[in-house]
């Protein structure tokens, strides 16, 4: 593996320099400066960086995401300022290739959007290698036993229809993704604040409400995409008709509101609030484009944070609050569930372009079929500029979906967007490992290859 080590300086007068710097991995040159260890390019996951990042457009979104959002994660390895300047060095992983990566290639640009990673480093540099990862799944079943019935405890109504809408997700065929991690997430927080490794009543109540308001913002997500399918079978707008799906999903959401504020905790109940607003905002975004194709990416990676990535974070950061007061403690949890929620969307959207109806539940294509522009599709703009004009029309015009489906699947689209989830990953990895060890801290690892791997 080679290490491609990047120097910008910026000048006071605006101009950028770049020089570049091979060395081997394990030639010693790399490990001066502090941060996490670098990604390895495995199987189909690799990827030639220089035909990721050239030229600008919606691929300087992703090089902030990477290089500029984690700044201070490690990726940039050093930075100083000297007399009007500034020098950042970023470490950049490369696959062996007989092609030189051309520095000139990157772009310097500054990130708005997501939440910066803080800049601590891991008191825990062993990550997992002395012990075997734990399975997250059967680690968290018994804390996850009757989670569904727990559900449809707090969904009491006597009208016999509205029980049948609001029962009809709750049916314990869920992967119960969300309450898992939270679970999980909550006994390493124990265990690190030295409180023992048992769960609190508050923290299980978390877990049940995280999973309970994903489901209503998918009863509603149907409704404005018009599906007729969720995890193989029936939506309910197609069963019982919108109008009663939209009150199915507001009743679930006001009876996780009721358990939420049950809990007593005002800070528990501000961070979870947040959440709420965060889909809304999301869900919003997604009807929307940019037309400016420099802001696509970042607008495509805020949206996936407030859709997907905001419950799993904040949920996280809610069990971690319950038992110890060190904010850096709440930082380590809610950034865990970042990174592996945004990991976690970016694997749906390939899977959207690589996977089957069958193995999905819903139909391939889906994404391109609602005029939205994922990972897969900005990445193959790079190559098929074309796709721009698709992408503004919200693939409306005959051929499109077909036309942009080719594209992807003929581009690097669905490579680099796995590479960057790859990314995210090991950014959750390195956040979690700061944690004291324990079973549900390496399965929380462990969960990280889960969700790269996921086909389904």
């Amino acid at each position: 593996m080679m290490i491609v080590t990047v120097v910008r300086e910026f000048q006071s007068g605006g101009s950028e320099r770049y020089h570049r710097g091979p060395c081997e991995a394990g030639s010693g040159r790399e490990q001066r400066y502090p941060g996490p260890p670098l990604l390895r390019s495995e199987g189909n996951m690799a990827v030639q960086w220089r035909r990721c990042w050239r030229g600008h457009g919606a691929v300087r979104g992703a090089i902030e995401a990477v290089c500029g959002v984690n700044r201070r994660a490690g990726t940039v390895l050093e930075r100083g300022a000297g007399a009007g300047g500034l020098v950042t060095q970023v470490q950049l992983p490369v696959r062996h290739t007989h092609t030189s990566i051309n520095p000139s290639m990157f772009t310097r640009s500054r990130s708005r959007f997501l939440p910066p990673v803080a800049r601590s480093c891991c008191c825990c540099c062993r990550i997992h290698s002395d012990a075997k990862l734990k399975d997250p799944f059967s680690l968290a079943q018994e804390d996850l036993k009757n989670l569904y019935e727990d559900i449809k405890k707090q969904l009491l109504v006597s009208k016999v229809e509205l029980k049948a809408l609001c029962d009809y997700y709750f049916d314990g065929k869920g992967k119960a993704f969300r309450p898992m991690i939270v679970v999980l997430m909550a006994r390493a927080c124990n265990i690190h604040s030295n409180r023992g490794g048992d769960l609190l009543p508050a923290q299980r109540s978390i877990a049940m409400i995280s999973e309970m308001i994903h489901t209503a913002s998918l009863v509603h997500d149907d409704v404005i995409d018009g599906a007729d399918t969720r995890r193989g079978k029936t939506t309910i707008n197609e069963m019982w008709g919108e109008r009663k799906a939209i009150l199915a999903g507001d009743f679930i959401l006001s009876a996780a509101s009721m358990a939420l504020a049950r809990i007593g905790n005002t800070t528990v109940v501000s961070v979870l609030s947040q959440v709420i607003e965060d889909l809304v905002r999301g869900e919003f975004m997604q009807l929307g484009s940019k037309e400016n194709e420099n802001e696509r990416f970042k607008h495509y990676l805020e949206k996936t944070f407030k859709k997907t990535a905001s419950l799993i974070a904040n949920s996280c950061k809610a069990v971690s609050i319950l038992v110890n007061s060190d904010p850096e403690v709440h930082e380590i949890a809610y950034q865990y569930g970042r990174n592996v929620g945004i990991a976690f969307q970016l694997v749906d959207d390939v899977l959207d372009f690589t996977s089957c109806a069958n193995q999905l539940g819903k139909p391939s294509a889906a994404d391109l079929r609602l005029g939205l522009a994922t990972g897969p599709v900005l990445f193959a703009c790079q190559q098929f500029p074309e796709l721009h004009s698709m992408i503004m029309r919200r693939f409306g015009s005959d051929g499109d979906v077909d036309r942009a489906w080719r594209y992807v699947l003929e581009s690097d689209g669905v490579e680099q967007t796995s590479f960057l989830a790859q990314h995210y990953c090991h950014e959750a990895t390195r956040q979690i490992s700061r944690l004291q060890p324990s079973p549900e801290r390496d399965a929380l690892i462990r969960l990280t290859e889960l969700v790269l791997n996921r086909d389904k």
